[in-house]
């Protein structure tokens, strides 16, 4: 007796998780999150992605407990230091992004330099693979995920808060928890006009 599902309903079960994904929100996940051991899971699952000469040019920065709190302090100084006239509810509701899911994980682009000629651009596609991995690791364990950017991962003062080097970005942030409200559809691109058959 085997609990693996025969081939051909395994690839229709992969095939229905991957047409019906939907991104989750930050803001209707809470706990729990992953717990340690899941959570490494994910993230090995995360990190098995197309990776030219097998550099792994990203790594992972966990925002979780008291760390959210921490980070969103970092958020507070200095959205307030870049617009210093705004009310306090707006400097608080920075102060509480990461609050928003029990745990993020920050992609972090980490380009190898090496002699081996992998151009800097395919190691940034390969984070951009792992954010997605994540997204799809985390939901098919039946968590809510979403990959968000939003300012603070283009802020130079934030990523050095967060221990990034000035070679390095935030490919995104990978939010986690408990769904408390199964997303909606939306409308989706019609593939025939994205679609052009190369004539030379």
């Amino acid at each position: 007796m085997t609990d693996t599902l025969p081939l051909p309903q395994a690839n229709r079960v992969v095939s229905d998780f991957l047409s019906a994904r939907r991104s989750n929100l930050a803001r209707l996940m809470s706990a729990p999150g992953p717990n340690a051991n899941t959570l490494e899971a994910i993230l090995e699952t995360a990190a098995r992605v197309p990776d030219h000469r097998k550099l792994a040019p990203w790594r992972f920065l966990v925002i979780e407990g008291e760390m959210r709190v921490k980070a969103g302090e970092i958020l507070r100084a200095r959205f307030q230091a870049l617009h210093p006239d705004l009310p306090e509810d707006r400097y608080a509701f920075e102060a509480e992004r990461f609050l928003r899911a029990p745990v993020t994980i920050a992609v972090v682009s980490s380009p190898v330099q090496c002699p081996c000629g992998t151009p800097e651009w395919e190691q940034q596609l390969s984070a951009g693979a792992v954010c997605y991995n994540m997204l799809l690791a985390a939901q098919s364990r039946g968590f809510g995920a979403q990959w968000l950017t939003e300012w603070y991962a283009y802020d130079a003062d934030v990523l050095a808060g967060f221990g990034l080097s000035p070679s390095e970005k935030i490919a995104g942030y990978i939010y986690m928890g408990t769904i408390k409200e199964a997303p909606s559809e939306r409308s989706r691109p019609d593939i025939s006009d994205l679609m052009q058959t190369l004539s030379l």
